[in-house]
């Protein structure tokens, strides 16, 4: 059986392709200045307008201890017409059934990340997200409570720093609870001290904490006209909560920035039922650029995140501000600049 075309280009990259392309980036960098100052141009990590990006990654679900939860992630081609652009489509059922199996005490998740980045000329290739303050993840979600994965090359191999994706159609099981509940805590509150020891994390709680930059409230569940359904999300690197089998584990780390293993999204509410989220680009940040912002609103419409201040001052914030300038910031925001933004890196 002879491959075709399409095939050929949805296989990750080789070897040498691999090479070449960080080869290249690294030239960029060193060509540009980029590492003398913090970038203001996005370091993408998956970009799922390419098909490869979707062959790249893989699926897990409690189907490999037995248990019935089913995970796909598949390409879907975009359409002009309707500004929807190409993307992955992570879909499947949620099943909480048992299976004969006296070991099995759980089940109900199911996940995707990207595959192992292999090698390079250099030896293994990791992500270095070292200048960036953000993660970046434009989707269209179904309102389920998904969790965002990041691992890293660190001692314990199994720790993965995790955030809940938080978006406007974040769905909150009940308003009237503390602003920490969590699903698993409702259900089994032993279970809860188990996950949670000191507590459940901000970070992991079912109201987004303030650090989560979004284009409008969780709250508003309703569909405003204009609204494509698509937006962006901007989750702190360092808000992620380092994590080990499911528990939340102390001391509490950051993540190690400048090697990054894989990227994923999870769902662990153990809701029953199907599931559906679409995934355009994931991508490391310091904002919203001005040469970001066309296809932003191309394709989140009234949903698009405006451009970020910091990025269009290019983050100039190491020499002392005039004292006869005005300050330009909107009311209640803080100017960051570089040096604020070093403060919130080692918060």
């Amino acid at each position: 059986m002879i491959p075709t075309a399409r095939c050929l280009a949805a296989k990750p990259a080789g070897f040498m392709k691999r090479s070449a392309e960080e080869l290249s980036r690294l030239s960029r960098i060193a060509w540009n200045s980029e590492a003398l100052h913090t970038p203001t141009k996005p370091y993408v990590l998956m970009d799922f307008e390419d098909e490869s990006a979707v062959a790249g990654c893989k699926t897990m679900a409690d189907r490999a201890v037995g248990g019935f939860s089913t995970a796909s992630l598949d390409f879907v081609p975009g359409d002009p017409s309707s500004s929807i652009p190409p993307h992955a489509r992570f879909h499947g059922s949620i099943s909480t059934r048992l299976p004969n199996n006296w070991r099995v005490e759980r089940t109900g998740y199911a996940a995707f990340r990207n595959k192992d980045r292999g090698f390079w000329l250099f030896g293994r290739l990791y992500w270095d997200v070292d200048p960036y303050s953000y993660l970046a993840l434009r989707v269209k979600s179904d309102g389920r409570r998904y969790t965002v994965n990041i691992q890293t090359d660190s001692i314990v191999e199994t720790d993965i720093h995790q955030h809940r994706l938080y978006t406007r159609h974040h769905r909150v099981q009940d308003s009237s609870r503390s602003r920490h509940s969590l699903p698993q805590a409702l259900e089994d509150p032993d279970l809860a001290d188990t996950l949670y020891p000191e507590g459940i994390p901000a970070s992991l709680s079912d109201v987004p904490p303030e650090s989560t930059i979004m284009s409008a409230s969780t709250t508003t569940t309703t569909t405003t006209s204009g609204s494509t359904g698509w937006e962006t999300i901007l989750l702190p690197f360092n808000s992620f909560v380092r994590t080990n089998h499911g528990l939340v584990v102390e001391p509490q780390t950051s993540i190690l920035r400048q090697r990054v293993k894989s990227v994923g999204i999870g769902l662990t509410d153990r809701v029953e039922g199907p599931y559906d989220l679409r995934i355009h680009r994931i991508w490391a940040t310091n904002g919203m650029s001005e040469s970001e912002i066309d296809e932003e609103r191309r394709i989140c419409g009234t949903d698009a995140l405006p451009v970020d201040m910091g990025v269009q001052t290019g983050w100039r914030g190491t020499a002392k501000k005039p004292e006869h300038r005005e300050d330009t910031a909107p009311a209640g925001q803080k100017a960051k600049g570089l040096k604020g933004l070093r403060d919130e890196w080692e918060k």
